[in-house]
This record gives C-alpha cells, sequence and structure tokens, in this order.
C-alpha cells in the first residue's frame, strides 16, 4: 500500500499526547516540602499538595494514607540531611553538640518543621538513625542506660523547641519587643530589683543562646555520670 497523502494545510494536526511522570511518594513529599517552606503547616494538606502537583487528592491517597503520615514524612526528609558519625568516648561532649547544632540548623531551614517535629512520632529512618547516634555516642562515653534516655529525649526537646521559638521571635512585629521592653522598664525597681538590673538582657529576646543553653545542658549531664560513677 502506498504512503497515504498528507493533510491539507488548513486541516489540524494530530498531536501527540505527552504523559505525565508517574506520581510517586517521592514526588509528593517533594512538593509538600515545597508548600510547607512557601505557605507555612497550616497549608499544608493532601488537597494543597494535588494542587501542587496538578493532580487530583485521590491520586495522593494512593501513595500516602493520611496527612499525619504525610507530615512524618517530609520530616524525615528534612532529617536526611543530618549527617552522623562513629561515637568517640573521648569526644562526646563535642559529638553530643556538634549533633545537636547540626540539628538545629537543618531544621531551621525549613518553616514550621519545628512544630511538626513537636508533634510527630519520631519513627522516620533518619529520625531512629539520629537517636541511635547519639545514645551510642552517649553508652560508648560510659552513660548508663537510664541517662542515656533521658539524655536524648531532653536534648530533642530543647533543640527543637529552640527552633520553634526562634522562628516565633523572627515573625513577631519588632514594635511586640519594644513594648515587652518598655514595660520591663516600667517595673518598679524596689519590687523587681532582678528584672530591672537585667533588663536589657530579657527584652533581648532569644538571641543567639542555643549554645549557651547546649552547655547547661551538657554539663549536667557530665556532673550526673560523674555521680553515677561515683
Amino acid at each position: 500500500m502506498s504512503d497515504p497523502a498528507p493533510p491539507p494545510p488548513w486541516h489540524t494536526r494530530s498531536k501527540r499526547a505527552t504523559a505525565k511522570p508517574p506520581l510517586t511518594q517521592t514526588a509528593i513529599v517533594d512538593a509538600a516540602l515545597r508548600v510547607l517552606d512557601r505557605d507555612g503547616v497550616e497549608s499544608l494538606s493532601m488537597r494543597s499538595v494535588a494542587d501542587e502537583l496538578a493532580t487530583g487528592a485521590a491520586s495522593i491517597y494512593r501513595h500516602i494514607s493520611s496527612r499525619d503520615e504525610l507530615l512524618e514524612l517530609v520530616l524525615d526528609r528534612v532529617l536526611a540531611g543530618v549527617r552522623t558519625q562513629p561515637p568517640d568516648p573521648d569526644r562526646w561532649r563535642e559529638q553530643v553538640a556538634e549533633l545537636a547544632t547540626q540539628i538545629h540548623r537543618t531544621l531551621s531551614a525549613h518553616r514550621d518543621i519545628a512544630r511538626i517535629a513537636m508533634s510527630s512520632r519520631p519513627v522516620g529512618s533518619n529520625s531512629v538513625r539520629i537517636n541511635e547516634a547519639f545514645l551510642a555516642i552517649l553508652r560508648t562515653a560510659g552513660f548508663g542506660p537510664r541517662l542515656c534516655v533521658l539524655a536524648v529525649s531532653r536534648l530533642s526537646l530543647y533543640v527543637t523547641a529552640d527552633v520553634f521559638e526562634r522562628a516565633l521571635f523572627t515573625r513577631r512585629d519588632p514594635q511586640f519587643w519594644r513594648e515587652v521592653a518598655a514595660y520591663y522598664r516600667s517595673l518598679p525597681a524596689d519590687l523587681f530589683p532582678h528584672t530591672s538590673s537585667m533588663v536589657d538582657s530579657l527584652a533581648a529576646g532569644a538571641g543567639d543562646h542555643f549554645r549557651g543553653g547546649l552547655d547547661l545542658l551538657l554539663d549536667g549531664l557530665a556532673s550526673q555520670r560523674d555521680r553515677e560513677d561515683g
């Protein structure tokens, strides 16, 4: 059979359909992280992620069962950037501080992720990996199980809460803190002598107190280990 004659130029030419790339859980989590960074956790929903991917919410549910699962997956994606190292008992304090600081920096890079970290179950692969790294550092350094568990629990809460607080401070109108400072300065010095004498420090807000607070926790942890050894 001979080749068909070409269509006349005034006829509409058929266009080849372009298929969308297949939807995957990875693509969904990537889109959810974009929504989170741009619009915040209140706007993160199965519908908003579906809109981000130009698809329907039903397509998202085929890969992720609920918003809670989505939040856990987003948190785990963020924590993938945290690197761990083999424990060195002679450097346990430095290693704990380095890991805590790295987590703090990683969480701080994403809007509202600290809120998710404070309310989600720590069951993602990276959450478990980081938890294991903390426990390994402390256990290898001679801390007992009770202190290991207590330390990791409180350190995790401290790091996450500090990131969350800093995010709140950043979003506050500067006038808010000026009003707080003015109120503190108006307090009678005879009734609130310590507040009055430290009003400039108190009015400075969170500042860069993260490492100072971390050192306080590590000092207490070291003293507890020494007490157990004694």
